[in-house]
C-alpha cells in the first residue's frame, strides 16, 4: 500500500525529498572518508577544562565550568527525511537535541540552523519546517534563543543545542568496561523506512511508526547517567549500530558482541530491506569498518545492512555492568521506550581480529 504524500495538497510545491540528494543521517560523509578529512587537520592544546572533545568521536563536546556543572555543546542537522514540512522540523530538532541525553546531560537551550532554497519552497512550507523544530524544543522544555539562515540549494535544517550536566556524571562512549552489558533503546530501521518513503511504498502504519521513532526524544540520557553501574552511553545514528558500538569497543579497547536476534526492529523493515530498500550509507558504512566486524556465517545480507542501517534520532545504546541492566530497563520503560533490549556484551580484546563480533 502507497503512504500518501502530505504535500499533495500543495500541486506547486515540489516534495522535500525531491530537493535533496540524502535525508536525515544517511547524509552523513561516509566514516572512511571522514576519517580521512579529519587525519589532516591541526591539533591544538587542550585546556584542562574540555572533558570531552573530538578524541573518540563522542556525541558532544563537553567543558566544566565549576565543581557542580560541565556545558555539553553539540549540532546537527541535515537534508528532509520525509516530505512533510513539519515532521522534517520535529525530527532534525530531536535528532540533535540527543546527543546532549547521549553525554547524560539536560538541553538548556538551543539555536536554529536553516538554509533553505528560498526561490523554491514557498514561505509557508519553510514555517512549517520551524514550527516543527520550535514544537520539540517545546517538548525539551528549552528556548531557540537564536540561529542563522541561508539560501541553499537544498532543504538544510538543524540545531546547535547546549546542556548541562554534573561533572562527574558526563557519560563518554569509550568508557565501558569489559564485561558491561548492552541495552539498545530503540528499534532500528529507519533508514530502510525512509528509502521505502521514498520509494512510496510504506503503509500508513509504517509511516506513522517512522516518525513515532524519530521524534522520541531520549529524555532517559539524564536518569540514565545517574546509575552508578552505567559507564558508556552514545546514541546510535548515521553509522548504525555496528558503527556506534565499534566506536564504543574502540574507546574501550575491547571486543563487543552482539546478538542480532535480540535487536529490535521496527515492524516490517526486515521484509523491506529483504526487498532492497535501503539507504545509500549503508553499505557505505559497510564499506568504512566491515574489516572490523566478524558476521556468524548464518547471518543474512539484510542482517548486515540493517546493522549499517543509518538511524536518525535513533536509540540510546548503554553499556552498564550486569547487575545494572534490570535497573537501566526500568528507567527505559519509565520514559515509554517499550522496545528496549539488552542486545550484547562486551569482552576482552584480542590481539587481532574484529572489534565487533555478531552472531
Amino acid at each position: 500500500m502507497k503512504n500518501e504524500n502530505p504535500m499533495t495538497s500543495l500541486p506547486s510545491t515540489p516534495r522535500l525529498t525531491s530537493l535533496s540528494h540524502g535525508g536525515g543521517c544517511g547524509c552523513k560523509i561516509a566514516p572512511g572518508v571522514l576519517s580521512e578529512i579529519l587525519k589532516g587537520t591541526t591539533a591544538m592544546p587542550i585546556p584542562p577544562q574540555l572533558l570531552v572533545g573530538i578524541e573518540t568521536a563522542d556525541d558532544a563536546a563537553v567543558y566544566q565550568l565549576n565543581d557542580e556543572q560541565a556545558l555539553i555543546a553539540t549540532t546537527d542537522f541535515f537534508m528532509p527525511i520525509v516530505d512533510d514540512p513539519f515532521e522534517f522540523g520535529r525530527i532534525a530538532a530531536t535528532n540533535a537535541i540527543s546527543d546532549v541525553y547521549a553525554m547524560g546531560g539536560q538541553p538548556i537551550m538551543a539555536l536554529a540552523l536553516v538554509g533553505m532554497p528560498v526561490s523554491v519552497l514557498p514561505v509557508d512550507t519553510i514555517r512549517q519546517i520551524l514550527d516543527g523544530g520550535q514544537s520539540v524544543c517545546r517538548a525539551a522544555g528549552i528556548p531557540i534563543a537564536g540561529g542563522h539562515t541561508i539560501d541553499s540549494v537544498e532543504p538544510i535544517y538543524g540545531l546547535v543545542v547546549m546542556g548541562l550536566v554534573h561533572p562527574k556524571r558526563v557519560k563518554r562512549n569509550a568508557d565501558a568496561r569489559v564485561g558491561d552489558r548492552l541495552v539498545l533503546g530503540k528499534p532500528l530501521g529507519v533508514g530502510v523506512l525512509s528509502a521505502g518513503l521514498k520509494k512510496e511504498v510504506l503503509s500508513p502504519e509504517q509511516y506513522a511508526q517512522m516518525i513515532a521513532n524519530t521524534t522520541r526524544l531520549n529524555t532517559p540520557g539524564p536518569n540514565l547517567a545517574g546509575i552508578e553501574g552505567v559507564h558508556a552511553l552514545t546514541d546510535v545514528t548515521g553509522f548504525g549500530l555496528a558503527g556506534h558500538a565499534l566506536e564504543m569497543a574502540r574507546g574501550a579497547q575491547a571486543r563487543i558482541h552482539l546478538s542480532m536476534d535480540r535487536v529490535p526492529l521496527l515492524p516490517g523493515v526486515r521484509e523491506l530491506a529483504a526487498q532492497g530498500l535501503i539507504t545509500g550509507a549503508s553499505r557505505r558504512n559497510w564499506a568504512a569498518f566491515g574489516h572490523e566486524v566478524s558476521l556468524a556465517s548464518k547471518l543474512s545480507q539484510v542482517d548486515q545492512d540493517l546493522l549499517t542501517d543509518p538511524q536518525t534520532s535513533g536509540g540510546l545504546l548503554v553499556a552498564c555492568a550486569p547487575e545494572s541492566v534490570a535497573e537501566v530497563m526500568a528507567t527505559f520503560h519509565k520514559h515509554g521506550f517499550a522496545d528496549a533490549a539488552e542486545v550484547g556484551h562486551i569482552a576482552q580484546a584480542e590481539a587481532l581480529g574484529a572489534r565487533l563480533v555478531v552472531a
